[in-house]
């Protein structure tokens, strides 16, 4: 009766919605067209001038409605976001710009990328702010804290546009950088310097949750342990290693689970830097799989194609770290 509720919304909104995404990719809807023959008549005296030409239209039921047809493609939809041909070509003829001209490529690329580069500097820095927090007197450390985690409290997308706004054109920053190095910058006119754009913040956004994290640990270290290490003459980074370190282990283990799942779904960036003539991400592709094209449609297929093979990406990455907590779990039992 306690854990029933909880199961319950589970499944309602976790269970059943991955179901449906795992059912849409083998299924392909598309509307139902019908030729028809529409005449067109320009102005003219005294008789207009008209034509008649012979149209595809949607066929539309009595309701006024789209009729759609529903088929079964099997693994079509995978084989069209993976486009295997393709990769196979730019492999054999080891051609990178062919192989990042691929759309999912591209974004598995970017967003691994991403997760692996700003997973240790998160954890890193994290772990410094509540090192140097927690080495801070007592009179100060309100302020310190509360400073430290104003980057975790913007809204992700508000936070991606400061950065930008900064950076972008004649941008507080770049009119600064133009001044020092006495040369025209344009962070936003390659896609390397806008990646750096985007881990830099990154890390200053998670970086504060880490910091929470971490220094609620050292709150619990035990102070007898550390002294016998002074007496032992441990110096601080021996201390740091062999105590603070394993100590706060499963927490870095859980902010690093946190992080490869957050990381790895990897959008505000890609909307806030307005990037996605340069970089993409495997969320923003299946977003873009969503949006209507010219004729009002939506990929439903390949999105859900997409959306299923993130999802194996982040279980992909979580193996490791699992496996890791599973195994300390058991030692201590």
């Amino acid at each position: 009766m306690f854990v029933g509720p909880s199961l319950i919304l589970m499944l309602i909104f976790i269970a059943a919605p991955l179901v449906t995404v795992f059912w849409n990719s083998f299924y392909v809807t598309k509307p139902q067209y019908e030729k028809v023959e529409v005449e067109t008549c320009t102005p003219g005296f005294p008789k207009p001038k008209c034509t008649t030409a012979v149209k595809q239209l949607p066929l539309l039921d009595e309701n006024g409605k789209v009729v759609t047809e529903t088929s079964f493609v099997g693994l079509e939809s995978y084989i069209n976001v993976l486009e295997p041909n393709r990769l196979r070509a730019a492999l054999e003829a080891l051609d990178w710009n062919a192989l990042n001209n691929i759309e999912f490529w591209q974004a598995l690329r970017f967003t691994l990328l991403f997760t692996l580069v700003t997973m240790p500097l998160v954890i890193g820095t994290g772990l410094l702010i509540a090192l140097t927090v927690n080495g801070t007197i007592q009179s100060i450390k309100g302020p310190v804290i509360f400073v430290s985690l104003l980057p975790f409290i913007i809204t992700p997308v508000i936070g991606a546009l400061s950065i930008r706004w900064l950076f972008i054109g004649d941008g507080i920053l770049t009119a600064a950088l133009e001044a020092w190095l006495d040369r025209d910058i344009a962070m936003f006119a390659q896609g390397w310097t806008i990646e750096i754009l985007m881990y830099v913040y990154r890390v200053w956004h998670v970086a504060p949750f880490a910091f929470v994290v971490f220094y609620a640990g050292l709150q619990t270290l035990n102070n007898d342990t550390l002294e016998s290490a002074i007496v032992d003459g441990a110096n601080r980074f021996e201390r740091l290693r062999y105590v603070v370190i394993p100590h706060l282990m499963p927490l870095i283990i859980f902010v690093l689970l946190i992080h490869l799942m957050d990381a790895y779904r990897v959008f505000e960036e890609i909307v806030g830097f307005s990037s996605q003539a340069y970089v993409i991400s495997l969320q923003w592709l299946t977003y873009d799989f969503l949006m209507p094209d010219e004729a009002g449609t939506r990929s439903i297929s390949r999105a859900s194609a997409s959306a299923m093979l993130t999802m194996v990406g982040i279980i992909v990455l979580l193996v490791i770290p699992l496996r890791r907590a599973w195994r300390d779990r058991r030692k201590i039992h």
